[in-house]
């Protein structure tokens, strides 16, 4: 064999580890920048949105070692607005059940005479989430089923199964009156908002207002003036000029177009902490009750039964509404009701650590969510598609798999995807969306008959623009043959 000189020897060696630099160089080069589908990047440069706001993770919903049909910068830990219910709501049918109910016990403290009863009345808050007008009505309806018409004591309010801090409605996005940005509570009655519903009358040009629920203490203008003939809807809330800041008075400066028809407007109360105490003296007066007392917070005395209690819809039922309409306040309720299952008290830490524990157990301990409120209401809240889309293929084999799908927004067809212009139906899909977020998560039915998971995320000062970028990213889904 010939020899080769040690110069030469060196210079070879050099030479090999130049090409294996380059090499490896290369491949992690062309590891990094994965070409999106056409229509994608498209959409992405119509939205001018850089390649690094969006993360995007589609995969087959069975799992398996099946490779990614498109993964790009899926491991990126991302806010994820509302999607963020998604791990709350399958924590919680996992955790505790499709059939789990909340109980409101109310208990009755004296003695029943002529119709009115010498004591109190306490109604024990157990975080309900679903606890709305019509229910707080039975519920009164079954406390005159007892016999009584009048309260010569005080309605008590018992809410300290929830521990939680008090809560600025404004601090979020400066927007108070916005039912979203209601706070969680162990006795929430009708998601802490007013609904009003304004009627047209065009022969007494007026448009009539019905508060719900009544609110005692409240004054309530009864009617607004009817916009001149002619006048499109437009924007009719900013027509009203409405002045809802001032928890004893609500009243409208400006009209109502007739063209409108009849609409809804719900308004969180500006006063939460008073609300269910207004809520219910309103309800038991307009039911015919006579209260000589007041209604006001406190605890139930250790050494009472329950009278009755009042059961909530099935969880089921709850997880379809926090997901179809993406009910933030819901969401909450059901993120602390984890932690008042476990512990007996709910808190937030006790609810993060709950999440986390089940995480663990169900997921793994890789890529843990930062799901701060539960509800995706947040600027900290973190996830990866790739965590997420692992959670929603663990959810495709799990037995509760059902009652999570049936409760996403079917594109194009209901919830917050109603007016999606993706492929009607092909896709079950939570939505998310805040100021500099936009994202979908979910299941996508293909063309081919395979199912697969869908996340998409885009964090960005410019995510408002990205909704046919994601409406691509469904559709391109959705052609897989």
């Amino acid at each position: 064999m010939m020899s080769v000189p040690v110069g030469c020897r060196a210079a070879v060696l050099l030479w090999w580890w130049l090409v294996c630099l380059l090499t490896v160089g290369g491949a992690a080069q062309a590891q990094a920048v994965v070409p999106l589908p056409a229509e994608v990047e498209a959409a992405l440069v119509r939205a001018r949105l850089p390649r690094e706001a969006l993360s995007v993770l589609v995969v087959d919903a069975q799992g398996g070692r099946q490779a990614p049909r498109l993964a790009h910068r899926a491991q990126v830990a991302m806010n994820p607005a509302s999607v963020m219910k998604l791990v709350t709501t399958y924590a919680a049918l996992d955790l505790l059940g499709p059939a789990y109910t909340w109980s409101t016990p109310v208990y009755v403290d004296g003695q029943v005479q002529g119709g009115s009863l010498r004591g109190n009345v306490y109604i024990q808050g157990q975080g309900d989430p679903k606890l709305v007008m019509e229910r707080l009505w039975l519920l009164l309806r079954r406390l005159q089923g007892l016999g009584i018409q009048a309260i010569v004591g005080d309605i008590v309010l018992d809410r300290s199964a929830f521990d939680v801090p008090g809560h600025d409605a404004a601090r979020f996005d400066g927007e108070p009156l916005r039912p979203y940005n209601a706070a969680p509570d162990a006795l929430l009655l009708n998601y802490n908002a007013v609904a009003m519903t304004f009627l047209p009358d065009a022969a007494a040009g007026l448009a009539r207002i019905q508060y719900d629920p009544p609110l005692a203490g409240v004054q309530r203008q009864a009617t607004v003036p009817l916009a001149a003939s002619g006048t499109e809807c437009g924007d009719w809330r900013a027509a009203l000029r409405a002045e809802l800041s001032d928890p004893a008075r609500a009243a409208f400066q400006g009209v109502y177009p007739a063209s409108c028809g009849e609409r809804l407007w719900a308004a969180a109360f500006p006063d939460a902490k008073s609300f269910a105490a207004r809520a219910v003296e309103g309800m038991w007066r307009e039911l015919g009750g006579k209260l000589t007392g007041s209604v006001r917070d406190g605890t139930v005395p250790a050494r009472l039964q329950p009278a009755f209690a009042v059961t909530s819809p099935a969880l089921a039922e709850v997880v379809r509404d926090v997901n179809k309409y993406s009910n933030n306040v819901m969401a909450q309720q059901l993120f602390l009701t984890l932690a008042l299952h476990k512990n007996g008290v709910a808190t937030f830490d006790g609810a993060r650590e709950a999440l986390r524990q089940w995480w663990l157990a169900r997921i793994g301990d890789a890529e843990l969510p930062v799901p701060d409120n539960g509800a995706g209401l947040s600027r900290e809240a973190r996830i990866s598609a790739q965590a997420l889309a692992r959670m929603l293929q663990r959810a495709w084999q799990s037995p509760v798999m059902p009652e999570l799908v049936s409760s996403l927004p079917i594109a194009g067809v209901d919830g917050t995807l109603r007016r999606s212009q993706s492929r009607a139906g092909a896709a079950h899909l939570k939505t998310g969306s805040l100021r500099d977020v936009l994202a979908v998560a979910g299941y996508v039915d293909a063309a081919s008959g395979r199912r697969y998971v869908l996340v998409a995320i885009v964090n960005h000062p410019q995510a408002g623009a990205a909704r046919p970028l994601l409406d691509a990213l469904v559709d391109w889904t959705a052609r897989d043959q």
